[in-house]
């Protein structure tokens, strides 16, 4: 089953990339921004493979990595302005009224809050350079109402490394991935991981979090 997803994931990515260019990679990152989780580990590394292969940068692999990570950066400026506006518009409204139906508790919005009160803006630079995290973190910035100027500038820039780093890697292999068949076997270890870690995160997320909502339905 995870194995059908993740291959319709990255045919749907490699589609997409390959139709489209650098609008491709902007589009897939914004949608990854909208809260909707289309991995950033699945788009960029292929934007930097076909790096490797001269697709993008013509021929300047330098030049290509800078400019799929720009639009990378873009897109996530995009698609975080959906997030954002809805969490500013709507967020602790419907979250309190619908947020049992997808696992997110009234104490779960709290927690978010009080971390943007604590920390400040600093909040949005730091969540987009951590993985899941960076999918979620425009839609409680809403909720706390972040300046809107500064938001998307921390979001530029805390994405924009985050989205070179991995085509860096995506270009990497692209560059070994025939001349070393060691990077087959690690590509496959990585990817089992990857897997185990996702699972065990989601099991543990909805264990906990059923735990809390019916304990909230009891007390109701």
């Amino acid at each position: 089953m995870t194995e059908h997803i993740l291959a319709s994931i990255v045919q749907f990515v490699i589609w997409t990339i390959s139709s489209t260019g650098y609008a491709g990679v902007a589009l897939l990152m914004g949608i990854e921004s909208a809260c909707i989780p289309l991995p950033s580990e699945v788009i960029m590394p292929f934007a930097g493979y076909l790096v490797s292969t001269g697709r993008f940068g013509g021929g300047d692999a330098i030049m290509g990595l800078v400019w799929v990570a720009t639009a990378g950066a873009i897109g996530c400026n995009l698609g975080s302005v959906i997030a954002y506006w809805i969490g500013a518009w709507g967020g602790r409204p419907l979250v309190l009224r619908y947020g049992k139906y997808v696992l997110m508790s009234p104490h779960d919005l709290d927690r978010m809050h009080a971390y943007f009160e604590k920390y400040g803006s600093i909040t949005v630079l730091i969540g987009r350079l951590l993985p899941v995290v960076r999918t979620f973190i425009a839609f409680p910035a809403g909720i706390a109402r972040m300046p809107q100027l500064r938001f998307h500038i921390y979001t530029f820039v805390g994405s924009w490394p985050w989205c070179f780093a991995l085509a860096y890697v995506g270009k990497q292999l692209g560059d070994r991935w025939n001349t070393d068949p060691r990077f087959h076997e690690w590509f496959h270890r990585f990817h089992l991981f990857v897997e185990l870690a996702l699972v065990a995160g989601i099991v543990w997320f909805v264990w906990t979090h059923w735990k809390k909502r019916g304990q909230a339905l009891n007390e109701a």
